[in-house]
């Protein structure tokens, strides 16, 4: 079985964007808007625990949830094309 790679990228980046958005604000919901540097923070410039910070940060997980899927889903139908010849 092929992955499509457009299809796997294209939800592995809103997945990534959008989970990255949420737990931002449910960091904000119970602890506050700090806007001190993160980890991911580190990572992803711009991003802090802020309502701007999870704008970015959902921009930042989008790209880097697209390229890391279709990365993935491409070498996965590398490895299954080159696995089945052997069968």
């Amino acid at each position: 079985m092929k992955l499509n790679i457009k299809a796997f990228a294209l939800t592995c980046g809103i997945i990534w964007g959008l989970g990255l958005f949420f737990l931002t604000w449910w960091i904000i919901a119970f602890e506050g808007s700090t806007g001190e540097p993160t980890l991911i923070g580190m990572l992803y410039r711009g991003y802090n625990i802020s309502a701007t910070g999870s704008l970015i940060g959902l921009l930042w997980g989008f790209f880097d949830g697209l390229i890391g899927g279709a990365v993935f889903a491409w070498l996965y139908n590398k490895i299954t094309n080159s696995a089945s010849f052997r069968q």
